[in-house]
């Protein structure tokens, strides 16, 4: 097996002794599918984010990588699924995308059953913020039509479930959608309308008691959401950065504020 912790210390460089590239991109992208938490979110994850950055991983291996991961959502396997968008973020943030891949996403996210953000021996899971995070690059990248993921965002909050996140998973999906919202190609309508299904599905007359943990979960993402479309959003890669508004901020704002009013009316 590679020493990945060797060559995290060496700043990455590449094995005198490696002969075949591929096949070290093949133990990586096994490694992140691995259900020790030690080998899937350790240096072998910060090995392959740092060689598809730098380019170590050449385009034609990062696409077959991409088509594995996004197979990858078909899993049996719960860390492999939720550590498959991770690794499609490094990929489109290179500047690899395939429609392909966007189909697969949006058909696992708002569909995984398993929403735990850590399991006692798998480790960090966080189907819901790992895939927020995918959301957010794609929800922002020019090929990509930003309503689609809107959508997908109020596609994920209704879906029903019995868990309520608990590892801040209503902030990264709050935060994923506010950076959509900045696209400046994005109407007004464009801007709100995903809410309409939210608005829909959670209306006070057809919510019962005890309350459902989809509608909890739902209530804590968009009252953040509210909070940065007043006050703007900070880019993923730069959390010192100076807020950046939402481009339709004052209709997003008025439009959660109806739909969270319809949510807990009684």
């Amino acid at each position: 097996m590679t020493d990945w912790n060797g060559i995290e210390a060496a700043d990455y460089a590449l094995p005198a002794d490696a002969s075949d590239l591929g096949e070290l991109t093949g133990e990586l992208s096994r490694a992140l599918a691995d259900p020790d938490p030690g080998v899937r979110d350790g240096a072998a994850y910060s090995v392959l984010a740092t060689w598809i950055e730098r380019g170590v991983i050449d385009g034609p291996r990062r696409l077959a990588l991409g088509d594995e991961m996004a197979a990858r959502f078909d899993d049996p396997e719960i860390q492999a699924r939720t550590f498959a968008p991770l690794v499609l973020d490094m990929l489109v943030s290179k500047g690899e995308l395939k429609a392909e891949w966007v189909d697969a996403f949006a058909r696992w996210y708002p569909a995984e059953k398993d929403l735990r953000g850590r399991d006692e021996k798998l480790g960090w899971l966080h189907a819901v913020a790992h895939g927020a995070d995918l959301l957010d690059r794609l929800g922002r990248h020019a090929e990509v039509e930003p309503v689609r993921m809107l959508e997908l965002a109020a596609a994920r909050l209704t879906a029903p479930t019995a868990h309520v996140w608990d590892q801040l998973e209503d902030d990264r999906l709050a935060r994923a959608v506010a950076r959509v919202l900045t696209r400046p190609d994005l109407s007004e309508r464009d801007a709100t309308g995903w809410l309409d299904a939210i608005a829909v599905e959670f209306g006070a007359d057809r919510i019962v008691t005890p309350v459902p943990a989809q509608v909890s979960n739902c209530l804590r993402t968009l009252r953040l959401l509210y909070v940065l479309a007043d006050r703007g959003v900070r880019p993923p890669a730069d959390p010192g950065a100076d807020p950046e508004p939402l481009t339709h901020g004052e209709a997003v704002k008025t439009r959660l504020a109806e739909v969270l009013d319809r949510i807990v009316r009684r």
